[in-house]
């Protein structure tokens, strides 16, 4: 055969190099005719690829299609997209469902993805949809028997009748569909086979070549076995011998049924079974830390390949994922010198940063419209998100303005001041901010123009802006389609559900990668390396519920009707993945498993069984290894940091002495000095988050406020029971009141902060119910102070100057004569904490911070409290059985709770070591590592 190079039995030929060189070898004077069928598009470049590489002339190539369009072009039907597929349900549910049941869309969409995918398994596996979905209601029914009719409610009856709804969904749906011309895969393999005779009618001339398969549906079986039958087709499978003769072995389940069942091989020969998995391989199974200890250590491993092998090309060498969002990681663990690089995988829409941004554009606009509906008002947190943002920040110059809105701590900021604080105006920073009051095309039509201009600053000079370009374009797709149905369909028109709609939809868009198939290192999911062969492969994620997934059956069809009815369950859904895992192995050389050591939540941090298979199984020509990767550790200890003190920090010093040293910046001091330098010298402040869930601090704030306003009226009054029951009346009103002005925008009504709220609750109450308590029993309460800032300098002969100390007192009252100084803790104090045994090393231990902040308060107060007896201590609401918590100093056996000028004197020589310790220009701040 005059120029053609065969090879058919070369060894350590790939699998498409084998079909390429039987396509030439045997239809070489009709290559036009026939049609090349394999599992996925991406296989269709390196086949071509194989053909080139054994001719050495001009030729037309066979056509090569995927299975998906095979089937379409069988069924005249075309694909439709999971988001217009989900909308175009909605429309049929609505025209069959009575309106007063019908449900929006975003309830509907939580139980139709799941139907709909219920729908394509019943269709792929040809069954009789009226008789499964039948069968689901009468599952219903009988696990309701023993309800009596005139018990059962109206809920109950809407789910009933639902299930019995399902057949006239599927029955619509599909005919709706139809009639459009368009459908999901399983109605199109359905229209397939029932178009077959039909088809292969028309296709006489024409051989269809099918490749590399393993499992294949119901409609796949049928549609094939019709065509070999005609002898219009030719099926190439590629099993191993090891799998398919091993009855057990599940890499070979599919295939070894197939070879059993169909009639064509009662006559014909079972082509391919290859021996290439015995064969010698290297395979180093590797153990590490977390997701990010998986990623860098596939970088290692591509960097001393590319040390090892100077002039090796990375074409042979593939980087299979077993979760997605190892990508991102991994990306930024190649080395530089990998060069070229081609991503072929799906990745969630959720995980899109360009997503992420239109979900805090979503945030940031329906808080504007919901907080004020007479004004467009921004919440700061917000705005901060949007203009900090990676795909903003760099084109928006918005730098100055962010500095603005902290420096002048703007809280909320309407539309009109944002406009006029931002001196750089621009097309980018106009359309983030302008108001949605148009309607929801509208917004999804300024969406659109703001994702065209982010992807105008791309240059498409590197990896990571193509990568990113890639993010941008996925969401704008998916924008673009929510404007054709609202072009059609407008009767949706809320901001507020059209971002339910939005977050239900990118949930089912995927990011698709382009590049060359062909050049460089390859990273991609697991089905993407469906009839391909690597020299080299990393496999990730390797762990038990990650490779294979776990049990997971997000479906309506109970497994035992699974299993009856011959539909895949997680049985067959292993056995495929097996055949994946394995087939990845099959030619390859070298093979590094890596899977994750830790227990992270539910991830158990167990390797795969596939790894134990190995091992049980070992082949004589493998060569398994096992070893545990952790990352390298410094030689040295970590050094804590020491800051001397300059003239600077002298002179910052003076400073606070002159302005105030409260209580808790000498506890931060005794916690940790680099602390004190970090936020009373330099004044760095923490970044403030935002609170998903609410903070101890902010619970902290609502219970203090929340009593503040509470006893308001009755300073300078003597609290009687007719108080305390009024505070009763008001306590819940109140609480909800400074929930939403201390937490904002947050959510309260739902989940964690639902349970901080009544916490809050029931903190006050108990509270209110001591105090109670205590009148009854014949305390008279005259409140003095509440939350009131109080100062005092400190003038001391062993000090080098005064020091003023400052700071918020959050109750002072006077009880039977006594002033009693209260502080508010969240936390859980015991009755130890606030006891003193000596004054000896009082400021060098953080275990008497509360005593240090609370003899500060008397200290503050003693001029005003006069001749009066004094008393300060600590209210714990975790432990207000213990009732207020004094605090004394025990001397011998006696314990003293009254503040006496003694005390205090004891006090203040301690307080004024510390202070010198911290004026001592010759003692650097140092960090306490524990």
């Amino acid at each position: 055969m005059s120029g053609f190079f065969y090879f058919y039995n070369m060894i350590n030929t790939s699998f498409l190099e084998k079909i390429a060189a039987t396509i030439l070898h045997d239809y070489s004077s009709r290559l036009f005719e026939i049609t090349i069928i394999l599992p996925n598009k991406r296989a269709k470049v390196f086949l071509i690829e194989a053909l080139r590489k054994q001719i050495d002339q001009t030729i037309l190539s066979p056509n090569i299609v995927s299975i998906e369009d095979f089937v379409q072009e069988v069924a005249s039907v075309r694909s439709i997209d999971p988001i217009e597929l989900l909308f175009e349900f909605y429309e049929v549910y609505l025209s069959i469902t009575e309106k007063q049941h019908q449900q929006s869309f975003e309830l509907f969409a939580n139980w139709a993805k799941t139907l709909l995918q219920d729908f394509n398994e019943i269709d792929r596996y040809l069954l009789e949809p009226s008789h499964v979905l039948s069968y689901l209601k009468d599952i219903e029914d009988i696990k309701r028997w023993g309800i009596e009719v005139e018990n059962k409610t109206k809920l109950l009856e809407n789910y009933i009748d639902f299930w019995k709804l399902l057949p006239r969904y599927y029955e619509a749906f599909y005919t709706h569909l139809v009639n459009k011309g368009f459908g999901y895969q399983g109605l199109i393999y359905r229209e397939a086979v029932n178009n077959l005779n039909h088809f292969s009618n028309t296709i006489t001339n024409k051989t269809y070549v099918f490749a590399g398969f393993n499992a294949l549906n119901a409609a796949e079986e049928k549609i094939v076995q019709h065509l070999l039958a005609l002898d219009q087709a030719k099926i190439f499978w590629d099993i191993d011998q090891t799998f398919l003769n091993d009855p057990y072995h599940d890499a070979g389940l599919f295939v070894r049924r197939f070879k059993e069942s169909w009639k064509h091989y009662k006559s014909n020969p079972f082509e391919w079974i290859v021996d290439d998995f015995s064969q010698s391989k290297n395979i180093q199974v590797i153990g590490t830390p977390k997701t990010i200890g998986q990623a860098k250590l596939s970088g290692s491993i591509i960097e001393n390949i590319i040390k090892d092998n100077t002039n090796c090309s990375l074409d042979k060498v593939a980087i299979v994922l077993g979760e997605e969002n190892l990508l991102m990681p991994i990306l930024y663990s190649l080395p530089y010198s990998v060069g070229a690089l081609n991503i072929t995988m799906g990745y969630s829409g959720k995980n899109n940063p360009s997503q992420i941004l239109i979900a805090k554009l979503f945030k940031m606009h329906t808080n504007a419209i919901s907080r004020n509906s007479t004004n467009y008002v921004f919440y700061y947190k917000d705005v901060l998100d949007i203009l900090t943002h990676p795909l903003i920040e760099p084109h928006a110059k918005t730098s100055q303005l962010v500095k603005v809105i902290k420096e002048n701590n703007y809280t909320f900021i309407t539309y009109s001041k944002l406009n006029e604080l931002n001196l750089n105006s621009s097309d980018l920073f106009d359309l983030l901010f302008q108001k949605w009051e148009n309607g929801s095309l509208a917004v999804l039509e300024s969406i659109s123009a703001l994702l065209l201009l982010i992807k105008e600053n791309f240059n498409n000079e590197n990896e990571e802006e193509k990568i990113a370009k890639t993010f941008v374009f996925s969401i704008f797709k998916v924008i673009n389609k929510l404007i054709n149905y609202y072009s059609q369909h407008n009767h949706i028109d809320n901001i507020q559900t059209l971002y339910a709609i939005y977050k239900q939809v990118i949930d089912i868009a995927e990011v698709s990668f382009e590049g060359e198939p062909l050049n460089g290192l390859q990273i991609m999911g697991v089905l993407e390396s469906r009839v391909l062969d690597f020299d080299t492969v990393i496999v990730t994620s390797m762990n038990e519920g990650k490779f294979p997934a776990g049990k997971s059956q997000n479906s309506f069809i109970p497994y035992d009707v699974k299993k009856e009815l011959g539909l895949p369950t997680f049985k067959e859904k292993d056995a495929i993945y097996t055949y994946h895992f394995y087939h990845l192995l099959q030619r390859t050389k070298n093979i590094y498993l890596i899977y994750n050591t830790e227990n992270d939540g539910l991830d158990p941090g167990e390797r795969s069984r596939f790894i134990t298979q190995l091992e049980v199984e070992k082949q004589p020509k493998h060569n398994l290894t096992f070893d545990i990767y952790n990352p390298v550790l410094p030689a040295t200890a970590y050094k804590p940091v020491v800051i001397p003190k300059s003239d600077a920090v002298m002179e910052r010093l003076k400073e606070i002495a002159e302005t105030g040293f409260s209580p808790s910046a000498l506890t931060s001091y005794i916690r940790n000095p680099i602390d004190f330098y970090f936020q009373k010298i330099l004044r760095i402040r923490e970044v403030e988050e935002v609170e998903e869930n609410i903070a101890l601090n902010t619970l902290g704030t609502i219970i203090h406020e929340t009593l503040k306003t509470l006893y308001d009226p009755l300073i300078d009054k003597f609290v009687s029971e007719e108080d305390v029951f009024n505070c009763f009346k008001l306590l819940d009103d109140e609480v909800l009141r400074q929930f939403k002005l201390v937490y904002k925008e947050g959510e309260i009504k739902k989940g964690r902060n639902l349970l901080a709220f009544e916490v809050a609750k029931r903190n006050v109450f108990n509270f209110l119910k001591m105090e109670l308590d205590a009148i009854k029993n014949g305390d008279a309460i005259k409140i003095i102070a509440l939350e009131k800032t109080f100062q005092r300098e400190l003038n001391h002969p062993k000090l080098p100057f005064p020091v003023l100390i400052k700071g918020n007192v959050d109750r002072i009252e006077l009880r039977n004569g006594k002033i009693r100084i209260i502080d508010y803790k969240t936390g859980k104090v015991e009755k130890a904490n606030v006891i003193l045994k000596s004054w000896n090393g009082l400021t060098q231990e953080l275990k008497n911070d509360k005593i240090i902040q609370v003899l500060a308060y008397a200290f503050m107060f003693e001029k005003e409290a006069g001749d009066i007896p004094m008393e300060v201590g600590i209210i714990s609401f975790k432990n207000l059985k213990s009732g207020f918590l004094s605090f004394g100093f025990k001397e011998d056996k006696e314990l003293n709770s009254t503040v006496t000028k003694e005390i205090l004197n004891d006090y203040l020589d301690e307080v004024v070591l510390l202070l010198n310790e911290i004026f001592n220009a010759n003692i650097p701040f140092e960090e306490k590592i524990n």
